[in-house]
């Protein structure tokens, strides 16, 4: 009988059952966190299908991997069953003590307990789940909005484009049809006017076949409208000049973004262009320059990075000319705010020459300068740049350096050579003709690197400087 008291005590003191099924402990595993026990079969369904779980006791976090075998605890659940079994024979018929039934309830009352927190958890969670996919419902909806809307919008944006691209062909086209039919009426009238001056000649001639006393007369009438011819022709050629200088620029304003910056060709290219053949180079003949600086001739190109947003580059950056619009180059600090443009290449030791073709300007500089005149500063103007200098209202050639002017009192030049001598430290300016006229030279105090720069007159008028290209002998 005191062998039953005390293994009621001890099943009041000890709680043996585990928290899920409410049954004695089978195989018992404990968590390693926080060293609740529970059956192994019944921790490992609670589990089921999460990798992580809280402790059904105190919530702390736990993985499968984290439980280990409680010995101590089934060694002891096996003793008391068999205790229990034993003992129960022999009480089976006798009534069970108050206290014990009391016990017994209170263990009852406890393990209903936590079933009912067990329970509040569960539906917590699952309550928390179903707001949670009606949130994600939610903003998947308005995701799906979302992009329907930018869709729609960069649709009408692009059917924008489209239409603005295609007006903006259509207005090229037809001011290029208008230009064309110009220099075509142009042409016509003045192949009329030669025909009538034809028809006027062969009657002369046939008047005068006979008359040698008025030969004089005749060839004076043929000086005379040979004169004539010239002149109309002239005024053909003006035409096709105009026309071709007004569809480069068109062409050029509007589709600027269209066409990369082109490099310079390398030697190989050059070797190929000099190694052509007799009938290809009759067609195409290569730039000559005076025999007396071909030794130091230097092909030389406008930078990109350094010219003007109203000056446009052409030709493999050997044109610069007066554009209508701003250029769409990329902005950098040191890009001129004047009309200014340098080329890439630099100078510090040697001889070099290049050619500068000025006719298509009325307004222009030619000169060197260091690459770190500034943005703003005007070329002749600063201690460190030099330059002829054309003005084209004022019909005059000066000389600039450090704001001083030099009057030279020459013809405007159609083609400037440049010539650096950095062992004499000196800089000349020649104008090119079927020879090489000095205009002035400058002496230059200097030991850092000098770029060939220039500066185009007036943004109202569409003027132009070519390079020449050169190749050296």
């Amino acid at each position: 009988m005191a062998a039953a008291v005390d293994l009621e005590r001890l099943l009041g003191a000890v709680d043996l059952s585990c928290a899920c099924c409410l049954q004695y402990f089978t195989e018992p595993v404990r968590l390693t966190g926080c060293s609740h026990s529970f059956c192994r079969a019944c921790i490992i369904e609670y589990c089921k299908g999460r990798q992580r779980a809280g402790c059904p006791l105190c919530r702390e976090g736990f993985e499968l991997k984290d439980l280990r075998p409680n010995r101590e605890l089934a060694a002891l659940v096996s003793l008391i069953l068999q205790e229990v079994k034993e003992e129960g024979l022999e009480t089976r018929d006798e009534p069970k003590p108050s206290g014990a039934v009391a016990c017994n309830d209170r263990s009852s009352a406890g393990r209903a307990g936590k079933q009912e927190d067990e329970i509040w958890d569960i539906s917590k969670q699952l309550e928390m789940t179903i707001e949670t996919i009606h949130l994600l419902r939610k903003d998947l909806s308005k995701t799906k909005e979302y992009t329907s809307q930018i869709k729609s919008q960069i649709t009408k944006d692009f059917c924008c484009m489209k239409e603005y691209v295609e007006r903006q062909e259509r207005n090229t086209l037809m001011f290029i049809e208008q230009e064309q039919k110009a220099a075509q009426q142009k042409i016509e009238e003045t192949i009329h006017q030669l025909c009538v001056e034809v028809d006027k000649l062969t009657d002369i001639q046939a008047q005068t076949s006979d008359l040698p006393e008025r030969h004089s007369y005749k060839g004076l009438r043929s000086t005379r409208n040979q004169i004539t011819l010239d002149e109309k022709l002239n005024v053909v050629k003006s035409a096709v000049e105009d026309l071709k200088r007004k569809m480069e620029i068109l062409i050029l304003e509007k589709n600027s973004w269209k066409f990369p910056p082109v490099q310079p060709p390398d030697l190989h290219e050059e070797t190929s262009v000099c190694s052509l053949s007799p009938e290809s180079a009759a067609k195409n003949p290569e730039p000559v320059i005076s025999s007396q600086f071909s030794q130091w001739a230097d092909d030389v190109t406008f930078d990109l990075t350094r010219v003007y947003k109203r000056l446009a580059i052409t030709a493999q950056n050997r044109k610069v000319m007066v554009s209508s619009y701003a250029t769409d180059y990329e902005p950098l600090p040191n890009r001129f705010c004047i009309s200014q443009v340098m080329c890439s290449q630099s100078f510090s030791t040697g001889c070099h020459y290049w050619e500068v073709i000025t006719k298509d300007s009325d307004g222009w500089a030619v000169g060197v300068a260091h690459g770190t005149i500034g943005k703003r500063d005007k070329l002749g103007r600063t201690e460190h740049s030099w330059c002829v200098e054309w003005l084209g209202p004022k019909k005059q050639l000066s000389a600039w350096h450090k704001d001083q002017e030099t009057l030279l009192h020459k013809d405007k030049p159609l083609k400037v050579g440049v010539f650096l001598e950095l062992q004499k430290k000196t800089v000349s300016f020649y104008s090119i003709t079927d020879k090489a006229m000095l205009l002035h030279t400058f002496e230059i105090n200097t030991s850092n690197p000098l770029y060939p720069a220039f500066w185009l007159y007036s943004l109202e008028i569409n003027g132009s400087l070519t390079i020449n290209h050169t190749n050296r002998r």
